[in-house]
């Protein structure tokens, strides 16, 4: 396929880098198993040398991820946190680099306690912009690096704005999109200069694979970070890869249902008696409800919780759910809720969880697209355990 730019996003999902194999005729790419590829003379090959540094079923993966956000580029890498490795490995030692302070765990571990004396970082509010414009004129760092929504507080960052405020600053900007999925949100449209997802969730959506991706239109920086990982050796497997190129296929179906249960989820929760509060972007009392509806195409299917009670009130709720899978990780089909305090969010230190409000009465929720009134009769009776 030529050119997938004035195709959809459902569209392209499916023919972007799945054309049939020219070979065979096979409507499903074949999987490239394979760790070398013949060359003809020293140096004279068909475009691949070693399956570390490319193949051919990873780069049709690469490509159909460049198409969904709308890039020039896509890198593919065995996890999600190899890929932001990848990122922190651009830099010069001692680099600043300004961070969200509401962040997946395994981010903020890996900036307090794998770089924290290699290179310097500074939390801030990324929800709050004159905060934001003091730590760029400040601190002076070389990227920023923001998650919207957040992890697990799910605050709405304005992408556009930052991405202005980063441009006068000459700071790149790095969004995590994972949350949102290309489907919902396209940062790089917004101005944003590197999309990171975690594929393991809502691009892969079935829970099989662990994978990462970068999606960039700058061909040095791409450059750069193709050759770090060819260096250090991060990629994913071809078989991994030929995994994540079937679960795309659905992308948009999945995405569509994910919202159209976490709306109704939200909603039964919002109201329910043992609820303290709820937090989803796609409520209209959410704080950045606004600026949600203004840079996103829909609100995902990602929940975050408080109920009323503690640690004791919560175990209970989380044991006695049966369709919810007590698990970490997020964006399967299935239905998954976690303990952000005691899980996911567990490294990150205590002091910085009691200030974003990450509580032992906070819950997560990823709903799925089972049938919803299947959902909220689990939630109802775990709720009546607790």
């Amino acid at each position: 396929m030529k050119n997938t730019k004035l195709l959809n996003i459902a569209t392209k999902a499916i023919h972007s880098g799945g054309e049939p194999d020219p070979i065979t005729g096979s409507i499903m790419p074949p999987i490239h198993q394979t760790s070398t590829y013949v060359q003809k003379s020293p140096g004279e090959h068909q475009g691949y040398e070693y399956t570390r540094s490319h193949n051919p079923t990873r780069s049709r993966l690469e490509t159909c991820l460049a198409s969904l956000e709308n890039a020039k580029h896509a890198l593919v890498t065995a996890s999600g946190m190899s890929a932001l490795n990848l990122v922190m490995h651009l830099f010069k030692t001692k680099t600043s680099i300004l961070c969200g302070d509401d962040v997946y765990g395994g981010t903020n571990r890996l900036f307090n306690k794998v770089f924290q004396d290699i290179h310097q970082f500074q939390f801030v509010d990324t929800t709050n912009l004159d905060l934001v414009e003091k730590s760029l004129q400040t601190f002076k760092p070389a990227l920023m690096w923001i998650e919207t929504p957040t992890n697990p507080m799910l605050k709405i960052s304005d992408i556009k704005k930052i991405s202005k405020l980063c441009k006068k600053h000459q700071c790149l900007l790095a969004v995590d999109n994972t949350f949102m999925s290309p489907y919902f949100q396209n940062p790089l449209d917004l101005g944003a200069d590197i999309v990171l997802h975690s594929m393991t969730k809502y691009i892969n959506g079935h829970s099989d694979v662990v994978g990462g991706a970068l999606m960039l239109n700058d061909k040095s920086l791409y450059e750069k970070l193709w050759f770090l990982q060819n260096a250090m050796g991060p990629c994913q497997s071809p078989f991994d890869s030929w995994l994540v190129l079937r679960g795309i296929k659905t992308l948009a179906v999945r995405m569509r249902q994910h919202e159209i249960n976490a709306k109704e989820v939200a909603t039964f929760l919002n109201n329910h008696k043992k609820i303290e509060k709820v937090i989803y972007p796609g409520l209209e009392n959410h704080p950045q409800y606004s600026i949600a509806k203004e840079q996103m195409k829909g609100f995902g299917g990602m929940i975050t919780i408080y109920l009323k009670g503690g640690l004791a009130e919560s175990k209970k709720f989380l044991e006695g759910l049966t369709l919810f899978a007590l698990a970490e990780s997020l964006g399967g089909v299935e239905s998954l809720v976690e303990h952000p305090g005691i899980m996911t969010h567990a490294s990150v230190p205590e002091a910085m969880r009691i200030q974003l409000g990450i509580s032992d009465n906070l819950v997560r929720l990823s709903v799925g697209i089972e049938d919803v009134s299947d959902l909220i009769a689990d939630l109802s009776q775990a709720l009546e355990k607790s």
